[in-house]
């Protein structure tokens, strides 16, 4: 599911016309050439502020996540002046929608799914941008291969496969980002339920190299 589709039912909208820009944001604004009530959003929704250069700003948001405009999107949003803003907390908000759909299918047992909320993200060192989970319930983010071996004896060392977001990703494949299509229901794939969430796939700060 993406994320516009949960923020925008969780209220989660800031009409730029009431935000009052701070003057940091005014300079930061005029620096970037972008708007300073759009920027002072961005610096709202952030911890810090990792990079600024090129007219992109990178932050961390309050989440942990390391992204553009603190996941700030004026893309498919029904006004001129109003953005979106991430959820607040989109581990829950699987959380409660995979507790409301295991709900209506009470009377299936055999019932069960996980749930994956993306957002479209860029790389830092590859062009282009692809979907990435930011909420996770019901199933293991990252498939951890260390300790097994390959089928010529090797043991794996470093493979821990972050299968939440290659969901994101593929699903993206059939919604698009002008297509009105805000959920898609993968089957077929073997995952490992999990209590764990997205927090999981968020690398810490003493094993990251580049901050």
């Amino acid at each position: 599911m993406t994320q516009k589709i949960v923020s925008k039912a969780e209220g989660q909208i800031v009409n730029l016309n009431e935000v009052q820009p701070s003057e940091f944001a005014q300079t930061a604004a005029a620096q970037s050439k972008k708007d300073a009530q759009h920027i002072e959003v961005v610096l709202r929704e952030s911890r810090r502020i990792v990079r600024m250069d090129h007219g992109v700003l990178i932050t961390e948001t309050k989440h942990g996540f390391i992204c553009a405009n603190s996941g700030v999107d004026e893309s498919n949003v029904n006004g001129e002046r109003e953005l979106t803003l991430l959820p607040i907390d989109p581990d829950r908000s699987a959380h409660e929608l995979r507790t409301r759909l295991q709900q209506l299918a009470k009377e299936d047992a055999t019932f069960d799914i996980g749930v994956i909320i993306s957002d479209t993200w860029g790389r830092p060192w590859r062009n282009g941008q692809i979907n990435a989970a930011i909420g996770v319930a019901g199933l293991e983010s990252i498939v951890d291969y260390r300790g097994q071996r390959d089928p010529y004896g090797y043991e794996l060392q470093a493979s821990a496969i972050a299968v939440a977001d290659e969901l994101a990703a593929a699903a993206e494949l059939v919604m698009g980002k002008i297509d009105r299509i805000p959920v898609a229901l993968i089957r077929g794939y073997q995952y490992i339920p999990s209590k764990n969430d997205a927090r999981s796939l968020l690398r810490d700060t003493s094993t990251d190299m580049f901050r």
